[in-house]
């Protein structure tokens, strides 16, 4: 607990900061003193990028605790082959992890050694956009939406590998999708898995407010009988052979309301539920979560809180949050995270956890705290 109480000290020095780190932001195009032929091709192509360097420390009951220092970089392009058509390339840091892009530095290694060798691709494809839609085909970013950026289904770091459609307007927002998490580079399973989704959210506009309600159907087809799809049960039950014991069907609930002004702040509340029809039992989570603020300005700063819990089988594991509860299911708890926008480009940050784990995810079959804190400075360019 003194490492949780000096972190918390840390962070107030550098004052408020922030947790969930958005997307990348897109790339914001400046007019060039070229000739107008050769500004028009070198308009067509878009880089972006983020560098995020963090302090963390991980406090639990029935294992030993870590304190370390990370990094995660992050680099993307477009390239627009035509008006409507774009080919998308992006790498991060992390050697493949699905969720996940940190990379621990290594004080026995020099930092040439490992730095750029960690860099996967995590987006490799095609875009095709009109007016109200988007087709994207290849290895992409989710598309799904998530009320206050919520994880109780998807990590913020999820790359969806196959052919998904989004179609937004005024009152709605629909995504569907046909996916193989098999076919990434860090997946271990014996056997192909196929993912099958769909989304829908119905936006209304109120006098103060904006509320969005939805829904998703999540539907894995390959899981029960499957060795781990990365190496990690990640809360999910195995059988006596160590695969896994049930399916995952899921069905997604949600509900986010946005208020523009309170407290001079922007405020957003939301709930979202999930079932497992795949398992009997141990197959219910959700989530519930409150923001103030929006780190969009220099100076800006946002706060949120959430309280989530998942049992064993509520949601596939190894897709869902891998930083709450030191990643995937059969725990609950609260998070804190928040955001402080100090420069153009550069952003602090920070995210404290402190979570029950399950006696069926611990290492000692009895109940553990786990508490976590990040600390990090983000910069992008």
């Amino acid at each position: 607990m003194k490492k949780i109480a000096l972190s918390m000290v840390a962070i107030a020095t550098v004052s408020m900061a922030g947790g969930e780190i958005a997307p990348m932001e897109p790339v914001v195009e400046t007019a060039h003193t070229t000739p107008a032929v050769e500004s028009s091709f070198l308009d067509r192509f878009h880089f972006k990028g983020d560098l995020r360097l963090r302090y963390e420390s991980i406090e639990r009951d029935d294992a030993d605790n870590k304190y370390r220092n990370r990094y995660r970089l992050r680099l993307g392009s477009k390239i627009d082959l035509t008006d409507s058509l774009q080919f998308q390339v992006g790498m991060r840091s992390g050697f493949a992890n699905p969720t996940s892009g940190n990379q621990t530095f290594n004080d026995d290694e020099p930092l040439s050694d490992y730095f750029l060798q960690s860099l996967r691709f995590n987006i490799l494809g095609l875009a095709y956009k009109t007016e109200n839609g988007t087709l994207k085909v290849g290895r992409q970013p989710y598309m799904m939406y998530r009320p206050i950026k919520s994880q109780l289904v998807w990590d913020n770091d999820v790359s969806m590998n196959g052919v998904n459609y989004q179609y937004k307007d005024d009152s709605s927002i629909i995504t569907l999708g046909v996916n193989q998490p098999t076919l990434e580079e860090a997946s271990v399973a014996k056997d192909d898995v196929n993912l099958f989704l769909a989304q829908y959210v119905h936006k209304t506009k109120l006098d103060a407010a904006k509320l969005n309600v939805g829904a998703g159907i999540y539907y894995y087809d390959g899981l029960k009988g499957n060795t781990t799809l990365f190496g990690s049960r990640k809360g999910n039950t195995l059988d006596t052979n160590g695969l896994y014991a049930n399916d995952y069907h899921l069905v997604e609930g949600f509900a986010e309301l946005q208020l523009k002004d309170v407290f001079g702040k922007p405020l957003k509340v939301a709930a979202g539920v999930v079932y497992n029809f795949g398992a009997d039992e141990n197959n219910f989570g959700y989530d519930l979560g409150i923001q103030l603020g929006k780190a969009k300005k220099v100076g800006d700063w946002q706060v949120k809180y959430s309280y989530t819990e998942l049992e064993e089988d509520a949601s596939f594991g190894a897709y869902s949050d891998s930083d709450n509860f030191g990643g995937g299911t059969s725990a609950s708890g609260h998070a804190i995270r928040a955001k402080y926008k100090a420069g153009k480009n550069l952003y602090l940050a920070g995210n404290f956890f402190f979570n029950e784990i399950y006696a069926s995810n611990t290492k000692t079959g009895e109940e553990a705290d786990y508490e976590r804190v990040q600390l990090d400075m983000i910069y992008k360019f």
